[in-house]
């Protein structure tokens, strides 16, 4: 695969990056000649607020280089464009990677793994649905088109057999569908807490769905990116917890990217961690998915490979 030609990295911004990060140079905005796109997420998701973060941080680190986040569907939107050559980094749940003999899609590498998404099924308080099978005929998001909520909630629907009336709704949309009674529940696979639900959470009592059964049935039929998890009763207001799956969320970068640029990302994702979390933000605003990032799990990306310049950084970190 080709980059079309505004994503080509010109030869002497490479270098120039380079050096700057060889002799551990402050940034300088004049000498910014690398310019990265970042595939983010929807209106209301983690995606968006965390992709935003890393790509404010990496532009304030790496010497020479600007990121710029490309709002879209999220994870198999994100995927489609690293493939396209429309962006040169993208998050992506695991589940929505690995194809079904265990393979990544080619031209496309891991820089990390990131942080855990749940599966969240929410319902309003008053709602007849007490459990996953009591969605069969009931108006349900599915998320947004082309994102990892669809993907996976789509494989739940097929594993339970329940046929439902399918709508596909960004989180933003889907909380606010769900408060305005034009739908009966909706799934989202995303960080703990969610924006769009926590929202909804401050304003109306809500409930979550307990997924036991279906993360069993998940981990048996797709074995690799699925995990047991709970979302527990401090992350939404008056929600208690329940028992779900867990995916992981990794920053793709395509094969081409220069090695030197991504040994630089990758240094910036887990030396800044804390100011990920919080910078430019006030307390109330922070990103506690980004608490996960750590470098023991960093390298946890299942069949998918490092991109040499990640797999540089962490071998360099051992020594």
């Amino acid at each position: 695969m080709v980059l079309s030609p505004e994503l080509r990295f010109s030869r002497r911004a490479v270098l120039l990056t380079a050096a700057g990060l060889l002799v551990g140079c402050s940034r300088q905005p004049e000498a910014s000649e690398v310019h990265l796109r970042l595939a983010t997420g929807p209106a209301g998701a983690v995606y968006r607020r965390i992709g935003g973060a890393l790509a404010e941080h990496i532009s304030e680190q790496v010497p020479a280089v600007t990121v710029t986040t490309v709002p879209s569907g999220a994870s198999t939107d994100n995927i489609r464009m690293l493939r396209a050559g429309e962006v040169h980094l993208g998050l992506t749940s695991l589940d929505a990677l690995i194809r079904a003999d265990g393979s990544a899609p080619p031209g496309l590498s891991a820089i990390c793994r990131l942080y855990d998404s749940h599966l969240h099924l929410v319902v309003m308080a008053d709602s007849a649905i007490d459990e996953f099978q009591d969605l069969e005929g009931k108006r349900l998001s599915l998320g947004a088109h082309d994102s990892g909520t669809e993907f996976t909630a789509l494989r739940v629907l097929r594993l339970g057999t329940v046929n439902a009336d399918r709508r596909h709704l960004s989180q933003a949309e889907s909380a606010t569908a769900l408060r305005d009674g034009t739908i009966d529940a909706m799934f989202s696979l995303t960080g703990v807490p969610t924006p769009a639900i926590t929202e909804l959470a401050q304003r109306h009592p809500i409930r979550l769905i307990p997924l036991d059964a279906q993360a069993g049935g998940l981990f048996t039929e797709y074995p690799g990116p699925y995990a047991p998890a709970m979302i527990h009763a401090t992350a939404y207001a008056g929600v208690p917890a329940i028992r779900t799956v867990a995916v992981p969320n990794v920053l793709l970068a395509r094969d081409d990217l220069p090695e030197g640029l991504a040994y630089a990302i990758t240094d910036t994702v887990f030396t800044h961690t804390g100011a990920i979390t919080s910078a430019g933000r006030d307390d109330a605003e922070t990103l506690p998915e980004a608490w996960q990032i750590n470098v023991r799990t960093g390298i946890a990306t299942a069949s998918v490979p490092l991109h040499p310049g990640a797999a540089a950084w962490f071998r360099d970190r051992k020594r």
